[in-house]
């Protein structure tokens, strides 16, 4: 990024000073294994807050973003039944998301693997690196929301007509903040 946070970015109703250690905002980059602590603490850690601001939208998803570091970026994102994402990657960077309420059903694919099919339900986690597209919805519950987490941050996705089209790892992409 061209621009430098010298304090993480963080949502009103979360800044707090538990999350401000979590974010730990001088690391450059954030492993899988660390985002999937990173979103499964900030799940049970700071349910009620999260709860405080979630909202469930009837013709598109909701989503607020919790905090910005140089090397993560935190996000709540609210599932209305039916609601879902067309096939993505996430342009390069890892990531990793928990179930704060409801279930959701993944559809993912690594480059030259099978599509593969998990529900996830409330409290699962899941981590994984920059080589991974996925496509994420609710099928049936009446409102599901979930805590993602992505290093680097700001990366632009790519979404795809199904996931068989994802065949090859995406070279890391400019981060959104310098594409402007």
């Amino acid at each position: 990024m061209t621009t430098s946070l010298a304090r993480p970015e963080i949502h009103p109703a979360l800044d707090l000073p538990y999350l401000h250690d979590l974010l730990h905002p001088r690391r450059p980059l954030w492993t899988p294994q660390e985002l999937r602590g990173l979103t499964t603490t900030v799940t049970s850690e700071l349910t009620t807050p999260l709860l405080s601001i979630l909202e469930f939208g009837t013709e598109e998803r909701w989503w607020a973003r919790l905090a910005l570091t140089e090397g993560v970026e935190l996000w709540l994102l609210s599932w209305s039944q039916g609601q879902g994402t067309l096939p993505h990657d996430h342009g390069g960077a890892a990531g990793s998301f928990t179930v704060l309420q409801g279930e959701l059903r993944e559809d993912y694919r690594y480059p030259g693997g099978p599509i593969r099919s998990a529900n996830r339900a409330t409290g699962a986690t899941v981590a994984f690196g920059r080589g991974r597209a996925h496509q994420v919805r609710n099928l049936n519950v009446p409102g599901a929301a979930s805590v993602h987490a992505y290093s680097p941050p700001l990366l632009p996705t790519t979404e795809y007509a199904t996931l068989a089209e994802y065949v090859a790892v995406p070279e890391p992409r400019t981060p959104l903040e310098e594409s402007r």
